[in-house]
């Protein structure tokens, strides 16, 4: 299993001390692996891009307008997290039916 965040992000830190066995991939240093940016772009569309972040609210009009593959290889900050890969299966966020999915 295979965390994807931010190291200072709260929600990640959650992520993470629920799931000790999990590696954890910060893309704000090692960036999102365009094979797993492409799945999750498959997977949640455009959800993928978090346009309630300090990243977005720091983008310009043209900037937003961007695909969403050019935003997150840009700015990786701007992917919803955590971002979890189990096996071939993607989870998106830290909600209840992602920790009940995953057994914790």
């Amino acid at each position: 299993m295979i965390v994807y965040g931010l190291k200072n992000c709260d929600t990640c830190r959650a992520a993470r001390k629920a799931l000790p066995g999990a590696d954890f991939v910060d893309v704000s240093v090692d960036g999102l692996p365009a094979e797993v940016r492409d799945r999750a772009l498959a997977t949640f569309g455009s959800g993928l891009v978090n346009t309630r972040s300090t990243t977005w609210r720091g983008l310009s009009d043209e900037d937003r307008a961007a695909a969403p593959e050019d935003l997150l290889t840009a700015h990786p900050k701007l992917m919803k997290r955590p971002l979890i890969a189990q096996g071939e299966t993607l989870y998106l966020g830290w909600t209840e039916a992602t920790r009940t999915a995953l057994g914790v």
